[in-house]
């Protein structure tokens, strides 16, 4: 029988978990064994009660965790002092950027640990139930409406009354990602006028069944990976780019960016010239601070003010949606795991000839 282990995150800037009661019953019906940190989730109003009639064991600290489990659930890399209290051969299984963390790689290494990052899942249908970045995405695009929509200081959707009627706000998301395609829909439900635009050109048929308008540069080149990720642009794309967004921007209330590339820093798409050119009152809610940020003047956890528009961005959106994120990326977990096992004697079996295995092993 194999222990499965998780400690607390650093609570204050992460408070996600990586095991639900309901999962943990999963991996107890798997034939697995669960120790927890004591008082784990208890910042989301779990008491340790919900796991231990699950039959997980509350351990007292978080030493005797790291030291005893077999395999490790995370959602962020283990800190310094965590990566000393790791077993030797065991595995560990976290959402993290494998180039930030290299020398704390190295270490676990020397010590026989499995690494795997759910980062670099495949793009694969049979990855789908463990797409992490995909079930995240979805709520940060959700909440970076709502977020943005709080600030703003005019009603969202038309509205006839007899002093006269009130327009709808015209909204754009820049990068019809996972994220972005969630901000189109959830704007549209909440009664905006929505613009969208990707350098992906598969995208507009996604925008457009959501009931966004695409906005497409003239002469577009597909910039799409294999994998389904965006890439980085020519110059003269750029350029183009630049000219159609510093027009549209015009008459734009609220904007939501979501333009990641993976591994690289943010792409600045909203120039200072373009925020000048924008009505007072607008407003730009970044997701990718924590990145860089797709606009000029993004600081994460900051409300920038630049000429009567606002610019916002939290290096961690998911922390003010914790509970319904911890369901889904405890989930997509299990499913890891899952994969992992034998499927005749549900032993760990690493294997390399499965894409799934190989593509998320850093080392």
């Amino acid at each position: 029988m194999k222990n499965i282990g998780s400690v607390k995150e650093d609570l204050s800037t992460e408070k996600r978990v990586s095991i639900t009661p309901e999962c943990a019953k999963k991996f107890i019906d798997l034939g697995f064994s669960l120790n927890l940190e004591k008082k784990y989730a208890e910042h989301l109003g779990i008491d340790d009660k919900e796991y231990e009639k699950n039959g997980v064991k509350i351990n007292f600290s978080k030493d005797e965790v790291l030291k005893k489990s077999d395999i490790i659930l995370k959602v962020n890399f283990p800190l310094s002092n965590e990566v000393n209290l790791i077993k030797n051969k065991s595995i560990l299984i976290a959402q993290f950027d494998p180039n930030l963390s290299k020398d704390l790689i190295n270490q676990l290494v020397k010590n026989e640990v499995k690494i795997f990052s759910l980062n670099l899942l495949p793009r694969i249908t049979r990855a789908q139930s463990m797409d992490v970045l995909s079930s995240q995405a979805n709520l940060a695009g959700y909440k970076a409406v709502i977020e943005s929509f709080s600030k703003f200081e005019k009603a969202i959707p038309m509205m006839m009354t007899a002093a006269g009627t009130v327009p709808a706000a015209k909204v754009l998301v820049i990068g019809a990602g996972v994220a972005g395609l969630q901000a189109i829909a959830t704007a549209k439900r909440m009664g905006a006028i929505v613009f969208a635009t990707d350098v992906r050109m598969t995208a507009k048929e996604q925008v457009e069944s959501l009931g966004g308008k695409f906005l497409t540069v003239e002469g577009s080149e597909n910039l799409e990976t294999e994998g389904g990720y965006a890439k980085e642009a020519s110059d003269d794309f750029k350029k183009k780019q630049e000219d159609l967004l510093k027009e549209t921007l015009k008459k734009i209330d609220i904007v939501i960016c979501t333009a990641l590339i993976p591994g690289k820093k943010a792409p600045l798409i909203i120039k200072e010239s373009m925020i000048k050119s924008m009505k007072p009152g607008a407003l730009i809610y970044d997701l990718a601070a924590s990145q860089g940020g797709n606009s000029a003047f993004t600081e994460a956890d900051k409300i920038v003010d630049k000429n009567g528009v606002k610019i916002m961005g939290e290096k961690n959106i998911l922390n003010k949606l914790p509970i319904s994120a911890s369901n889904l990326y405890a989930k997509n977990l299990f499913n890891f795991v899952l994969n992992l096992c034998d499927k005749k004697s549900k032993e760990i079996n690493i294997n390399l000839e499965d894409e799934i295995i190989k593509s998320t092993l850093v080392k």
